[in-house]
């Protein structure tokens, strides 16, 4: 049976309206468009077909789908390699496997939306996995390749000491770690090495021996400071933003000190780190994956997206959305997308082996 596991909400707007998910997140997709030929050298480098069983049936899950479109875009990708790898093999169409693709997000998910929007000429059969990635989600050595894109940077909760007025952490007037005390870093830093230990030690139980698993994250490159990373430095306008109610009294200052994003974007060194402690996978692959200049209005409706169901969950239905992230456009126009730098505007992407020792 599946662990239980409570992850923390972090819900999407969903279906098609003004500010969905499905409308807005171009800049998601770009990365697992570049990732595209990352995907075919993997697979045609290092999965290895005879450490598997002599099953038909090739088992793929992608982790954090959401309801669509850009997971159908990652299984494509996944769907053509393997083939191509197959055939290269010189084995005829007849002889390709079957495909069975799992696509998993938390129970809230619109899983509705997701199979209604389904590619109809897609050579996969499609499951429905809810739950959350923190914990097991399929049955031993079940699946051959998982893929997660800009998903395992979501922690399973805030860290409790950021919410503590008591501790060292509390982040008042914050809602990131980004530009915050040590003791705040430090709270999220333990909470994110946590959450990736249950996740890999979950994702072992699950992949079979030579199975692979592609993560493709929004990072923090090596020696750049977490304050200067593009996605850290949006987070803190979003928190200046919030702040900036407050003081007109739009919000009070209080439920902004106890509001606080459960994110955390790594360094290689994290992930790197947190691996080698497993001991279940090898690091086969690490690419940077440059993203696109985005327009300021664009990427705060990226934004509004991702964290209008946890900021309405926090701040109330009759909190004024428009005027909040209206705000944040202008910040980002003024001094985040101005400055853009593309050295500190990276998703990563890491490329793990399920190795047989554990």
């Amino acid at each position: 049976m599946a662990d239980k596991h409570q992850q923390v909400i972090f819900p999407v707007i969903g279906g098609s309206g003004e500010y969905s998910y499905s409308r807005h997140s171009a800049f998601q997709r770009n990365a697992v468009e570049a990732a595209k030929e990352l995907i075919n050298k993997a697979i045609a480098e290092k999965l290895d077909f005879n450490s598997f069983s002599s099953s038909k049936t090739f088992r793929v899950a992608d982790l954090g789908c959401s309801e669509g479109p850009n997971t159908f875009v990652a299984v494509q990708n996944i769907v053509d390699a393997v083939e191509l790898k197959y055939q290269s093999q010189g084995l005829s169409y007849e002889q390709l496997p079957e495909f069975q693709i799992f696509f998993s997000d938390v129970n809230s998910n619109n899983f509705n939306k997701l199979f209604a929007s389904l590619p109809p000429e897609r050579r996969y059969f499609a499951n429905g996995v809810p739950g959350s990635f923190h914990g097991r989600l399929f049955p031993s050595a079940s699946l051959h390749f998982v893929h997660s894109s800009y998903s395992v940077q979501i922690l399973s909760r805030v860290p409790k000491e950021v919410e503590d007025k008591n501790s060292p952490a509390w982040n008042k007037g914050r809602i990131h770690y980004c530009n915050a005390s040590d003791e705040v870093f430090k709270a999220y830093e333990a909470q994110y090495f946590k959450d990736m230990e249950s996740f890999l030690n979950a994702r072992a139980k699950e992949i079979v021996h030579g199975g692979l698993m592609a993560l493709i994250v929004p990072y923090c490159p090596n020696g750049t400071p977490h304050s200067e990373v593009f996605v850290n430095r949006a987070i803190e306008l979003l928190g200046s933003s919030f702040m900036d109610l407050a003081k007109k009294g739009t919000i009070s200052e209080e439920k902004v000190d106890s509001f606080n994003l459960p994110l955390f974007n790594a360094s290689f060194q994290h992930i790197e780190g947190v691996v080698k402690q497993n001991g279940c996978f090898t690091i086969e692959m690490v690419e940077n994956i440059p993203q696109v200049k985005p327009q300021p209005e664009v990427f705060a409706s990226t934004m509004r997206s991702g964290m209008e169901g946890m900021t309405k969950g926090h701040f109330g239905d009759e909190f004024n959305l428009d005027e909040l992230f209206d705000l944040l456009s202008k910040k980002f126009e003024e001094s985040l997308i101005s400055t853009f730098e593309q050295e500190k505007a990276l998703a990563l992407f890491v490329l793990l082996k399920r190795v047989a020792n554990n």
